[in-house]
């Protein structure tokens, strides 16, 4: 090859989600399998997926961009003394929404990124049981496609200043975001698991996903890529833009993921 192709990260992106792709079917083979069905409190075949797409993906990256490093949930351990010297490499959660996954509602994701400079520049989250995919490169809008439709682009919705329509976690409900949920007035709430919550600000179905506790970086980067590409914003409570691979720890701070910039989300904390 003449033209070195990862100058462009979005010729990255179609690969990607084949890898994805092809993760979600071995998660899936799992989560359908007899065991995965008898055995609900048993984390063995969580275990089992979560490891065989991390394998999945390692591979099918390593293979894509040998040059890049991967940082991936199953992988967290690498020293930031290592990671500080990277400029550009893949954040990865290959089975987010682990208690979707034993609950077995269909709403847990893949979740891949291409991070450069601090910033994801490319993001895919895949839902294998409900069929879907969500995708964004920087400059080339976000999208959604199922095995059927083509590709629908993405865009976030305005804040009228009425009701708010809030993506909450199924599982998450802290002090915090009773208080915030009590300052915000009328609202109303759509449960969902995983990464799936930004999706729904990203597609329009939801002005803010409120995350007041615990979550790590790999939970976060294909979805700003996503959310960004769609007019929407993840940031900090201080409404500053997530950022990665900046420090030891892999712990985001508490975060909004919202679709109208021009709101101050962060007056009903």
């Amino acid at each position: 090859m003449s033209q070195h192709p990862h100058n462009d990260p979005c010729n990255l992106l179609t690969p990607a989600i084949e890898i994805a792709i092809e993760a979600g079917r071995k998660i899936m083979e799992i989560y359908e399998s007899d065991f995965a069905v008898e055995h609900k409190d048993d984390s063995t075949p969580l275990t089992a997926a979560d490891t065989a797409a991390h394998h999945i993906i390692d591979a099918g990256l390593r293979e894509l961009t040998p040059d890049l490093p991967i940082l991936s949930e199953e992988c967290a351990d690498i020293p930031y003394s290592e990671r500080a010297a990277w400029r550009r490499y893949w954040l990865v959660d290959p089975l987010d929404g682990t208690r979707e996954f034993v609950k077995r509602n269909g709403e847990f994701t893949v979740n891949i990124a291409l991070v450069e400079d601090h910033m994801p520049l490319l993001g895919i989250i895949y839902a294998p049981v409900l069929g879907v995919y969500y995708y964004a490169c920087h400059g080339q809008g976000a999208w959604k496609r199922d095995a059927v439709n083509q590709p629908v682009r993405l865009h976030c919705r305005r804040w009228t200043g009425n009701r708010a329509v809030i993506a909450g976690s199924r599982s998450h409900r802290g002090a915090a975001m009773e208080t915030f949920l009590a300052n915000l007035g009328e609202y109303e709430l759509i449960p969902m698991g995983s990464a799936l919550k930004s999706c729904l600000v990203a597609e329009g179905k939801a002005d803010i996903y409120p995350r007041l506790g615990p979550t790590s970086e790999w939970d976060t980067a294909a979805a700003q890529c996503i959310v960004e590409e769609a007019g929407g914003r993840i940031t900090d409570t201080a409404m500053r833009p997530l950022r990665y691979n900046t420090k030891d720890s892999l712990l985001n701070p508490y975060f909004f993921a919202y679709g109208d910039a021009t709101v101050d989300w962060s007056q009903y904390l």
